[in-house]
């Protein structure tokens, strides 16, 4: 199975997200016409550790001694803001607060995969992210613009050149959103091409809580 370990937000944080990518887009969010596809609500996440693809019988393993190492981390709180575009094709939300909980998170994942017999590319040592869409066509954008609180819509796509979310990145970069705690890890396996609109379908192996070692 291909697997990756992972936070989410609160509803309360995914839906400020929401509007603010409605003031920024408009109608280029509902719908943005062929070549950009954005990630579902329900998956959005900032991946801690990808594993790729891993024997089904080493993720009971994995997920024991995981479980048994976020037990010792306690709950805290993440914010998203900023943002920017990974080779002009991924656009995606940075990591205010919270980077190093994630990383302790990180580092739990790489330690309990490694005894596992597989790998753990640590997402969250270097700049922490929630991916919001990707481009998915060689063709680039469709022709379409980003409001500018209600002034002239600037166009984005193949008019951007190398970098068709630029546009969308710049936008982001003053975005804040709401804090929310993590109180659990997910352990989440991806099957490509199964999902919404040709997209990953992903189901949780397990959801891991934090902290409640140190309460016992």
């Amino acid at each position: 199975m291909r697997l990756f370990t992972a936070v989410y937000p609160s509803p309360e944080a995914s839906a400020h997200l929401d509007l603010a990518l409605g003031a920024i887009g408009g109608a280029a969010v509902a719908d943005p016409g062929a070549g950009l596809r954005w990630i579902p609500q329900e998956q959005r996440h900032v991946t801690v550790a990808f594993h790729g693809e891993v024997p089904d019988g080493a993720a009971p393993g994995y997920v024991a001694d995981l479980e048994a190492a976020v037990a010792q981390i306690e709950p805290f709180d993440v914010v998203l803001a900023g943002g920017g575009s990974f080779g002009g094709r991924t656009l995606w939300a940075g990591v205010a607060d919270g980077v190093a909980g994630l990383r302790a998170l990180s580092a739990a994942a790489e330690e309990a995969a490694a005894t596992a017999g597989f790998r753990a590319d640590d997402r969250a040592g270097g700049r922490p992210h929630l991916t919001l869409a990707r481009v998915s066509s060689s063709r680039g954008l469709p022709n379409r613009g980003l409001s500018n609180r209600g002034g002239p819509r600037r166009p984005v796509g193949r008019s951007d050149g190398a970098a068709p979310l630029a546009a969308w990145a710049h936008a982001l970069a003053v975005y804040r959103g709401p804090a929310w705690t993590v109180e659990a890890v997910h352990v989440v396996a991806s099957v490509l091409g199964a999902g919404r609109s040709g997209g990953p379908l992903h189901d949780d192996v397990a959801v891991l809580a934090l902290g409640h070692g140190s309460r016992e």
